[in-house]
């Protein structure tokens, strides 16, 4: 039985050397003086807003694209022991002892350094040759730009990394698929490749671009797998429904469950809150979760309440009157109805207080027990401090003549009776008999004799109306636009029929417990919408661009000055790779249509495994260049250079694989193959020649001198800051 003791256990492994090489040689260009320097550099500014935002749990929202990368810069923060306490206000600020300067570049610096080893087992998986593996590797390593982008607390090096990371599980699960389908091997990868996808969009939503190349890629290996006649029916359908399961599905999960550790993380009140809605407002802890603590769900006859534009925008509001009234005249000539003004507030203010009254009763209080108000229900709105009704009637809006002019009634005993009576609609309601409820229901309110909506039309009033929103009867209104929807934010209920004490009352707190709780879809749901509508002013940066000049790298971004001597570090990329890349695109691009011609004549200049590595090549190096670059130009952002990176990186995985190509299939001759070997040393020595010219730039370190600086500005366009003492 126990045999087997008697023999030594003998563990052996490969070691691929020139994998451990590269990864060493990755870390240290990425790692080496990490700390250096130890100030705030370009975007680092932007993002460790964020980072301090989550190490003290509170709520933001950024537009640019999911939490995944912000979370894990937060982590670097996290593992240095980060309290969040920084004012990241000024690019070139000297970071104070307790920001982990090492700890919160570290994971960029990883992942960038990553990407060397990565770009080399590409090119292998691909079927090229070590040399010219190796050869895509040292471009990685050698390439400057995608050096600065990884030494900083930035997030382009951890895109590329899972872009790469992509791509390489899926040739890996691809080539498995020839040999051993559905063993463990081809299980793993083809899982990692939609955990990478997924990271990558969860990044940024450029990982989009990538994640569509591979989902096409694969649609085209699926669909050629359909017209295998080997297969059985079952087993096609298992390996379809498979990359479904790994390409779509875990992708979403993923996806989802990004947002799901942010929202958790980040659980208290925020600068951000106003921008959402009263119910995801009151799902947090502090900010409007305490003022509205103890407020009654239902809303009932008597209630005292705010009611917020459910829009947000221009910005958020509440309905709310004062005792100022519509001028007589406006400018243009028109007349008003001299009533008193309705406008949308955008601050909190005892004149955004509401009480609902039943028109059937003269009473203002909630009876015992409240009656509460359904959806189809008629009420009157009372304006709670001048106790005006709201009103609507057949006379223009100040600024939108088309519409129905607001207001709270004036009896001025003249032939304009009031119309004050509206119907109350539930518009996310489950039923038609559902209870109108405190910041949960999304309301409008219909006109009864006119059927006009009330609406914010987003117009701001001239100084007579203290450039107030604009609010708006509606009358033909199709759908529910949020413009005219209103939830309920705070709400009490009303106790004091007298005036005076109803006054005192709306300034003091609620008494009776209630918890407002969102499900995770819910926030989830509104927190997307959000990310992807709300829009900052893009206004012209001085280091913006465009996709033009990033090709031949017309423009270059100064990153961050030495405040006393002329070190500095600027996104610059090795000329020469970026040059070569361009070169190689359109040199395959012509080959391809030349062949493709040829071809079609049934004259066949490459064998055909080596066509079909050709096509394949193309398809994933220059199809990820354009899929990761033509869409710029259809964006109406502040575009940068470093927009431009996982293009790049696509670019010069292909340069190698041309090398290749033109060495084994061009050079037919003995001397023309020794000459292009020749030309191959010697552009690469010219191309570390380059990166050791720039790496001045490129690490901030050692400072150069005016003279020096001068004569690296290769181009006119490029902007080096060079003091003039």
């Amino acid at each position: 039985m126990l045999e087997f003791l008697k023999h030594p256990l003998v563990v052996t492994a490969e070691i691929n050397v020139n994998l451990v090489t590269l990864t060493v040689m990755g870390l240290i260009s990425r790692m080496w003086a990490l700390s250096y320097p130890r100030a705030v550099v370009f975007d680092e500014v932007y993002y460790g807003q964020f980072v301090s935002l989550y190490m003290k749990r509170i709520f933001f929202v950024d537009d640019s694209g999911p939490p995944l990368g912000h979370m894990l810069l937060a982590f670097g923060g996290y593992l240095g022991g980060f309290d969040g306490n920084f004012l990241w206000n000024r690019i070139g600020a000297e970071y104070s002892a307790n920001v982990p300067v090492w700890s919160l570049r570290l994971l960029p610096a990883l992942a960038g350094a990553l990407c060397v080893p990565l770009a080399y087992q590409i090119l292998v998986e691909l079927h090229f040759s070590h040399f010219a593996a190796l050869g895509a590797a040292l471009l990685i390593l050698m390439e400057n730009s995608l050096i600065t982008q990884s030494r900083l607390m930035l997030l382009e090096s951890v895109l590329i990394f899972f872009i790469l990371l992509a791509v390489l599980s899926y040739l890996k699960f691809y080539n498995s698929q020839k040999y051993s389908p559905f063993s463990a091997r081809w299980w793993f990868w083809l899982l990692l490749t939609g955990v990478a996808c997924s990271c990558a969009v969860g990044v940024k939503y450029m990982g989009l671009f990538t994640y569509t190349l591979v989902l096409i890629i694969a649609g085209v290996h699926s669909w050629h797998l359909i017209g295998d006649q080997a297969l059985s029916n079952v087993s096609v359908l298992c390996q379809v429904l498979a990359r479904i399961l790994a390409l779509v599905v875990i992708p979403i999960v993923m996806y989802l469950s990004f947002f799901y550790v942010h929202l958790s993380l980040l659980y208290r009140s925020g600068p951000h809150d106003q921008i959402m809605t009263s119910a995801f407002q009151a799902s947090l802890e502090g900010g409007l979760a305490r003022i509205t603590q103890g407020q009654p769900l239902e809303v009932a006859y008597g209630s005292q309440i705010t009611l917020r534009n459910v829009l947000g925008k221009p910005m958020p509001c509440w309905l709310h009157s004062h005792k100022n009234t519509y001028p007589i005249r406006y400018e243009n000539g028109r007349g008003s109805s001299h009533q008193q003004q309705v406008t949308c507030y955008p601050f909190k203010d005892v004149n955004n207080w509401w009480i609902i009254k039943d028109p059937g009763m003269q009473q203002l209080v909630v009876s015992n027990p409240p009656r509460p108000v359904r959806h189809g229900n008629i009420v009157q709105l009372v304006h709670g401090i001048t106790t005006r009704y709201l009103n609507t009637h057949d006379v223009a809006a100040p600024l939108s003549p088309h519409s129905q002019e607001i207001s709270c009634y004036i009896d001025y005993n003249i032939s304009m009776p009031a119309q004050n009576l509206w119907r109350v609609e539930i518009v996310n309601r489950e039923s038609d008999t559902d209870v109108w409820k405190t910041i949960l229901s999304e309301v409008r309110f219909v006109h009864v004799n006119t059927t006009a909506v009330l609406k914010l039309s987003g117009a701001s009033l001239p100084e007579w109306g203290y450039r107030q929103l604009e609010i708006i009867g509606e009358k033909f209104s199709k759908g529910y636009h949020q413009s005219m929807l209103w939830n309920v934010e705070e709400h009490r209920y009303g106790k004091s029929q007298e005036q005076k004490e109803r006054e005192v009352e709306l300034h003091s707190p609620t008494q009776i417990d209630i918890s407002q709780n969102l499900s995770f879809m819910a926030k989830f749901t509104e927190l997307q919408w959000k990310i992807l509508t709300l829009k900052n002013e893009d206004t012209e940066h001085k280091y913006s661009s465009s996709p033009f000049e990033w090709i031949t790298m017309d423009t270059n971004i100064a990153y961050w000055l030495h405040p006393t001597s002329g070190a500095q570090i600027h996104l610059l990329g090795n000329i020469l790779t970026w040059a070569s890349a361009s070169v190689a695109t359109l040199i395959y691009v012509g080959l391809f249509l030349w062949y493709l011609l040829r071809r079609q004549r049934n004259i066949f200049d490459i064998p055909e495994d080596a066509w079909c590595l050709w096509v394949s090549t193309g398809g994933l190096c220059v199809g990820g260049w354009a899929v990761n670059y033509l869409p710029f130009f259809l964006m109406e952002k502040t575009l940068f250079l470093y927009h431009y990176l996982p293009s790049l990186t696509f670019q010069i995985l292909l340069i190698p694989a041309v090398l290749q190509h033109v060495s084994d299939h061009l050079c037919r001759s003995p001397l023309s193959k020794n000459m292009c070997s020749a030309f191959v040393v010697a552009w690469f020595s010219s191309v570390y020649l380059v990166y050791h010219t720039f790496s001045p730039l490129t690490y901030g370190k050692p400072s150069l001198s005016a003279a020096e600086l001068t004569t690296l500005r290769w181009k006119e366009s490029w902007d080096l800051l060079i003091r003039k003492h």
